[in-house]
């Protein structure tokens, strides 16, 4: 069963802050949920909307192609909890 988008956007908030989601689609699918606060992108994958804030993709890295969080991306996010 495909997945609902609009139900989706009405039950659906960022884990980190909160705050509404857009829908990313291309070719008619969605491919992830963007939080502008936070500048994230939480991807779908096999339709389900991952929402783990340890798996949001950067919307910077996202525009740029990335539908996974890099390594180096990991990296920074472990530095940051230790501070």
């Amino acid at each position: 069963m495909p997945m609902n988008t609009e139900e989706l956007l009405r039950i659906l908030a960022c884990p980190r802050c909160l705050g509404t989601l857009e829908a990313l689609t291309r070719d008619g699918r969605t491919e992830g949920f963007a939080c502008q606060a936070c500048r994230v992108v939480y991807p779908v994958r096999d339709d389900i909307p991952v929402m783990l804030v340890e798996e949001a993709v950067p919307r910077a890295q996202w525009d740029q192609g990335a539908r996974e969080k890099s390594a180096a991306g990991h990296a920074e996010e472990r530095a940051g909890e230790r501070d």
